[in-house]
């Protein structure tokens, strides 16, 4: 109870912006993330308060592809392969083939590889994250160069791990391994930093499992989860390091959304609270220990639980897709945010419907899109957002 009111204490007395140590606070919620089980268990239907929206891929000779998707906009969707082979896929927002770019090479005007494309439709580009080389290669739509510049090179910084198109001028960016400021705002034109966004931590923490043996090092990682995540036009900000989850207002002022005790400076080992999808009445969450056994492979225990906005209390939960006509589960870890507007995504198989379609396990708008797919069709995305 004394940490949890001294978190709250000093939540009160500082007011975080960009560039200071502020923070002000309005209605957030405190976590502890030691907390190893959650009862009773809720039994939600996505649908309920979420929208959902299915895009089948358009599938021809040059577009066969693994749905790994990048970028969703009014107009445009961006996807690549899981593997590096630089293939960059563009769509309309219907899912019909419009082109394939690939500058994958080591040239000026090329990338070695990319771990993220971020879409600025309003300027027709894309930002391709050369992470291998630390830059940022921009091209129109068409896939003509337009210019490049490299990454931020201070603070230990490693390379941008996530990138958002925030306003016409800048990208807000992600930098994991940066001690100091690991969130910024960088200028679309050259890549120079236009805002340090100060996020309060004691210590830098990397949320990673180190093991160093004769000729290399080992890693390993709980997975991916979000640092950025967009919602309802602000946006949520989560460093492991600092004992507070922070929503970035437009006049980038940093609000307090949830406070997480105890201290992570203070356990070994730490526990860790990541965001999976948040909407106007749910919180997903997932509070995972940083652990890992390398002989047995296995590490990184996760509970999983859902904060009720309506109700003002943690749960267990199970959720369903309503576009089945039976209890058909959904696994958060399947949705990443995608764009300023909030939505996520996650992809289904084509054979998996065509299979779910034979046995009429679907219904609605899934069952339509279902009778018109070939067991190898590309894959179908999913997108999700909160309901207004």
């Amino acid at each position: 109870m004394k940490t949890l009111i001294y978190i709250e204490t000093i939540l009160l007395l500082v007011m975080t912006s960009c560039g200071s140590d502020n923070a002000s606070t309005d209605g957030f919620i405190t976590v502890d993330v030691t907390k190893s089980s959650y009862s009773p268990k809720k039994e939600l239907v996505l649908q309920d308060f979420m929208d959902v929206e299915y895009i089948p891929l358009e599938t021809n000779d040059e577009f066969i592809n693994q749905g790994y998707v990048q970028a969703v906009g009014e107009k445009y969707i961006i996807v690549s392969n899981y593997r590096k082979d630089g293939d960059i896929f563009v769509y309309n927002r219907n899912g019909k083939a419009i082109r394939k770019i690939n500058h994958k090479g080591q040239g000026g005007k090329e990338y070695i590889s990319f771990r993220t494309i971020t879409l600025d439709e309003e300027n027709n580009e894309l930002f391709v994250n050369d992470h291998y080389a630390k830059k940022i290669v921009v091209y129109d739509l068409e896939g003509n160069f337009k210019r490049s510049f490299k990454q931020n090179d201070k603070g230990k910084s490693l390379f941008y791990w996530e990138i958002f198109n925030y306003d016409k001028e800048n990208l807000i960016c992600y930098d994991e391994l940066n001690e100091e400021i690991p969130f910024l705002l960088i200028s679309k034109q050259d890549g120079s930093i236009t805002k340090e966004i100060k996020v309060p931590f004691k210590e830098k923490k990397v949320f990673i499992q180190l093991l160093k043996y004769e000729g290399g090092i080992r890693t390993a990682g709980p997975g991916n989860y979000s640092r950025i995540t967009p919602f309802k036009g602000n946006w949520i900000l989560l460093e492991p390091s600092s004992d507070t989850i922070y929503t970035l207002m437009p006049d980038c002022s940093l609000h307090p959304f949830i406070a997480k005790t105890p201290p992570v400076h203070t356990m070994n080992p730490e526990f860790y609270l990541i965001l999976k999808l948040v909407s106007d009445r749910y919180y997903f969450m997932e509070s995972i220990k940083n652990v890992y056994d390398f002989k047995k492979e296995e590490g990184f225990p996760k509970t999983y639980f859902v904060y009720d906005t309506q109700e003002k209390d943690f749960f267990s939960y199970i959720i369903y897709n309503g576009d089945y006509s039976y209890k058909r589960e959904l696994y958060m870890v399947m949705f990443t945010p995608i764009n300023a507007k909030g939505e996520l995504w996650a992809t289904i198989d084509a054979f998996e419907l065509c299979r779910d379609y034979e046995k009429g396990k679907l219904k609605g708008k899934l069952k339509d899109i279902a009778a018109k797919l070939g067991e190898d069709d590309n894959r179908v995305i999913m997108l999700v957002k909160p309901k207004k």
